[in-house]
């Protein structure tokens, strides 16, 4: 695996992989070409991250595709390779070994003009029941407006996943599988099993008033290319949800999750799902994420079974070249009420550098200041005691007074991270409060109680940053205080 490198090197050496099949068309070639030309601009910018999947340079936003195959841990992701603004999208592709170091790997997906694509929009990857990795995407034209007139198609790969190839079926989904009946914003193909059978999901809504509801399609046959439309899977509850996007329908145990993107934050439902009907029943629901910059979540399954989300982190500013990543993956679990848990990926612990620690600090109504390693690439974890306290306060100052500080509170029932609350609740007698704080650069993810999650942009630390924390009414102990900068991933 290509390591420690700068990423005008890495696009140089997958030049030679634009040769294969039809990456030879013009279209790939431009594209390549814009991407090269920005990264030096990419790679100068203090506040890109380094720690997070990027692309090497422009614009990207939702993930699409993961899966493990062979060794790898592949991920996709919406790209546009012209601009660092949005534009006509493609799809990007990176790779790992551990989930802790990537490589950024050739484009993998790409408008087919000649056939009337001008854009690949999000999707899932997996594998047919003829062994062939296929990626399904939502395929954008002049004569395909996204709103009215969408239509789902797929591309097969190479056994590396490297070099795809548009399927001689498409679309494999066209309005007409929907036998008459009319979804708008029908997109974000996700497929999954269940009792031997292959189904597909899709976001949209129902009419123009906009009863926004997960679709359900079955395979017929092993090569995935023709289906049935079995009806609507989930009838999203809320009168006032405009659409769902980017569906993932998932099991977790014996439970199935549902996660939709409604135009705000990401939802999650948690309940049953009846193969023979083809129906969702959810019984339980909260929210993923309660940052203002997490949307469009994709899994993966791993071989051990544990389940793996990213998101798209957004709200960067324009003009430097770069804007967009994707979250840290995540490891998912339920609680016994339904109620999903989220840690980071245990693997993110191999880019940890030298650590530094503190132990049983008293906690009153006076900061305790904690020196920070002087870096903005930090992770943050610390374990507190309330005892008699009815809260606490965590300040993460920069050394230059301008740079707004990140602030965590939390009060018994709500943690606010600077301007975004979420509730979080103790269980009765529960006095202990968990925090995981990453900062990687302009992004900031705090995970609590692996309960509230919340992302959010921020100016990066200048040198001599420090933690300031207290108790709020009361009494409390810091049990332990750990903090590692934190390395490329690249």
């Amino acid at each position: 695996m290509l390591r420690n490198r700068p990423l005008t090197v890495f696009l140089f050496l997958l030049l030679p992989f634009c040769v294969r099949g039809e990456f030879t068309n013009e279209a790939i070639a431009r594209a390549t070409a814009a991407m090269e030309a920005a990264v030096p601009r990419a790679e100068a910018d203090p506040a890109r991250p380094i720690f997070h999947v990027a692309s090497p340079a422009q614009w990207m936003n939702d993930p699409n595709g993961p899966i493990f195959y062979k060794g790898f841990y592949h991920l996709f992701y919406q790209l546009h390779p012209f601009s660092d603004g949005s534009g006509p999208k493609y799809w990007g592709h990176v790779r790992s070994r551990d989930l802790a170091r990537w490589e950024p790997l050739p484009i993998a997906l790409w408008p087919s003009r000649e056939a009337g694509e001008t854009e690949v929009w999000s999707g899932c990857c997996t594998i047919n029941g003829l062994g062939q990795p296929m990626c399904f995407y939502t395929s954008i034209g002049p004569d395909k407006p996204a709103f009215d007139h969408a239509e789902q198609w797929a591309a097969i790969g190479d056994d590396d996943l490297i070099a795809w190839r548009k399927s001689p079926a498409n679309p494999v989904l066209s309005e007409a599988v929907n036998g008459g009946t009319k979804i708008y914003d029908w997109r974000d193909p996700f497929i999954f099993r269940d009792q031997n059978r292959t189904f597909l999901v899709t976001g949209g809504h129902m009419a123009k008033d906009r009863q926004a509801a997960v679709n359900i399609y079955e395979a017929e046959n092993a090569g995935l290319t023709q289906w049935k439309h079995r009806g609507v899977m989930f009838q999203h509850p809320d009168a006032g949800a405009p659409t769902v996007e980017c569906p993932n329908f998932f099991k977790l145990g014996d439970q199935w999750v549902l996660f939709v993107s409604p135009y705000g934050k990401v939802q999650y439902f948690v309940g049953d799902f009846d193969a023979a009907t083809c129906r969702f029943t959810a019984r339980t629901r909260g929210v993923l994420d309660y940052g203002a910059s997490f949307y469009a979540p994709n899994t993966m399954q791993v071989p051990d079974g544990r389940r793996l989300v990213w998101g798209w982190v957004n709200g960067f500013p324009g003009g430097r070249g770069w804007n967009g990543c994707l979250s840290l993956p995540r490891q998912l679990r339920l609680s016994r009420e339904g109620q999903l848990r989220q840690i980071p990926a245990p693997q993110l612990g191999r880019l940890r550098g030298k650590v530094v620690s503190w132990r049983n600090v008293r906690l009153g109504n006076d900061d305790e200041v904690l020196a920070l390693p002087n870096m903005n690439t930090l992770e943050i974890q610390a374990e507190i005691d309330l005892m008699t306290a009815e809260g606490m306060e965590l300040g993460i100052k920069s050394g230059d007074k301008h740079v707004q500080a990140i602030g965590v509170k939390f009060n018994g029932s709500e943690l606010q991270v600077m301007d975004t609350k979420a509730p979080l609740a103790l269980a009765k007698g529960e006095r202990r409060l968990a925090l995981r704080i990453f900062i990687d650069r302009s992004v900031l993810e705090v995970f609590a109680n692996e309960t509230a999650c919340v992302t959010q942009i921020i100016s990066p630390l200048e040198a001599n940053a420090t933690l300031a924390i207290r108790a709020a009414g009361g009494a409390a102990r810091v049990k332990r205080v750990q903090v590692w900068p934190m390395k490329t991933i690249w």
